[in-house]
């Protein structure tokens, strides 16, 4: 920002942006914690799945399966076990999950399972894993009822805009602040310093993070237009939008036709590309529909383009490429889910994800630190708050997750809902470590406590991930199995950097005594 730029903007303007952005960081900056930690996570789902499913670690495949009627069919019916299916979709190998997912609805519930890329069906996996537990937690909360969670994240993201750019008009030294970090030995001003650089630095990446993913859930909290256009009736709208296309079931039993003509049908349509995900609707009926979406390693955009089949004759039902705006939104969309197989923009999305957090809880920390210079010796209710739900929501949340994967190295296999108890774990261990942090936090939170904490369970992980599964970081490399390797090595990582910090906290004097001194002293 230029001198001519800063007389632009008055002081006044500069002070008013100071309310929003220090109150919207404040009351909604452990729920931004949250949001981004869990999207940083989300960017190596896959990955985490592999290090948590253990009975997936096999083999690398290029693509998905040679034959989808001699692979799928005979899994889909395994898994079945007799039962009727109405429904059911798999999702299929890759190279960084090359095993099948497969879903099905069938008439006394709803199954899932895990097969390898020829049908062979896996043991159950006991876990929700990356993609069924962070990944949501990050854009729903797991509130799916009435859309709540996603009303939630969108109001917080909304909030974070607005931070984003009171925090470019607030700081007007903007060029200064981006070479600017002073020494570790005056806490409070480094805080600020590392809340300007990260700001500065990614501002660009958080800027396009927050806005694509308002745009990706605006159809979801604002259906006026949907309202509107078709009465409520959001399948219809997304029918249109998106290229669906949906049937009733007729009550007249037929068999499915061969699905790999079909897969060589989608293919030409596409002009290239590879199956990713395959649907079949209304199985064994007269009106099954058989859908094909293109996986997305090779492009930005999230336009799956689906391609509909008769499930009887094998007929393209429906192909429609998108228009102009949805194709903008699902570029868009692109943007923020990073689909795409690019490793180094991977790596660069998760560590600006963190570097996110990074800005989130410097801005808290700051705000506390300033804040009890102010009220003194005893800082009030409110700040102890805050502090505990900053602790909480930093620290509490990294040794929820840690806690969560050892658990699930400790687990045993056979423990019935299995996947339920790591999720009650998570949720557990997260309240505990903020009521930890609410009963020890007199003048300032447990950081150097919890800290040791998740340095402990992160080196845990390893060990424990190492003596479960016998693969150890030689046998990784030895193997190429570069998923299990990565985790394990931002596990190491991750504790390394913990016990350092919380070496260095402790060395910190305490603010209470600190002050008592210079009263003391002043007297």
């Amino acid at each position: 920002m230029t001198a001519k730029t800063r007389k632009l903007i008055s002081p006044a303007l500069r002070t008013a942006m100071l309310w929003p952005h220090t109150w919207a960081g404040v009351t909604l900056g452990g729920l931004l914690m949250l949001i981004f930690f869990m999207g940083s996570l989300a960017v190596f789902a896959s990955e985490i799945d592999r290090w948590m499913m253990p009975a997936t670690r096999v083999g690398a495949v290029e693509t998905g399966p040679a034959s989808l009627d001699h692979a799928v069919l005979p899994a889909v019916e395994k898994l079945a076990a007799g039962r009727a299916v109405r429904d059911w979709y798999v999702q299929l190998p890759d190279e960084r999950r090359p095993v099948m997912a497969l879903q099905l609805r069938t008439e006394t519930g709803n199954a899932g399972g895990m097969a390898t890329s020829d049908g062979q069906l896996l043991p159950p996996v006991g876990t929700l894993g990356g993609t069924y537990f962070f990944y949501p937690l990050h854009y729903s909360l797991h509130l799916r009822a009435g859309f709540i969670g996603y009303w939630i994240v969108c109001f917080a993201s909304v909030a974070m805009l607005a931070g984003l750019i009171s925090g470019v008009i607030i700081h007007a030294r903007i060029f200064k602040d981006f070479f600017t970090f002073r020494s570790w030995g005056q806490f409070r001003r480094s805080l600020l310093d590392l809340h300007n650089l990260t700001g500065v630095l990614v501002l660009p990446f958080h800027l396009m993070i927050t806005i694509t993913g308002i745009v990706i859930v605006l159809p979801i909290v604002l259906p006026a237009g949907v309202q509107a256009l078709y009465g409520g009736d959001v399948r219809r709208f997304y029918d249109d939008a998106l290229g669906n296309y949906s049937r009733p079931r007729s009550g007249i039993a037929a068999p499915l036709a061969p699905l790999d003509p079909m897969v060589v049908e989608a293919r030409r349509l596409w002009g290239g590309g590879e199956p990713a995900v395959v649907f079949v609707y209304n199985a064994g009926d007269a009106a099954s529909v058989v859908r094909i979406n293109r996986a997305l390693r090779d492009r930005i955009s999230l336009d799956v383009q689906p391609v509909f089949f008769d499930g009887v004759t094998g007929q393209v039902l429906k192909y429609q490429p998108p228009g102009p705006v949805v194709a903008t939104h699902r570029v868009l969309s692109g943007l923020h889910f990073a689909a795409f197989d690019h490793w180094p923009l991977r790596w660069l999305y998760f560590v600006f994800g963190l570097s996110g957090c990074v800005l989130i809880g410097t801005g808290m920390l700051y705000w506390m630190e300033k804040r009890r210079v102010a009220h003194g010796v005893r800082p009030g209710a409110g700040w102890r708050s805050v502090a505990a739900i900053a602790c909480g929501s930093t620290s509490g949340q990294l040794i929820a997750t840690l806690a969560m994967m050892a658990s699930n190295r400790l687990l045993p296999a056979g423990i019935p809902s299995r996947e339920l108890v790591e999720v009650g774990l998570f949720f557990l261990i997260w309240i505990g470590s903020a009521v930890h942090a609410a009963v020890r936090t007199r003048t300032n939170p447990p950081w150097s406590e919890q800290c040791t904490a998740v340095a402990l369970l992160a080196a845990a992980c390893v060990v424990l991930n190492w003596i479960t599964t016998g693969e150890h970081p030689i046998r990784a490399v030895a193997s190429a199995d570069w998923a299990v390797l990565g985790v394990d090595a931002v596990l190491a990582l991750t504790a390394v950097a913990a016990w350092r910090v919380s070496r260095r906290l402790a060395q910190r004097p305490d603010p209470e005594l600190s002050t008592l001194a210079k009263v003391t002293d002043h007297a």
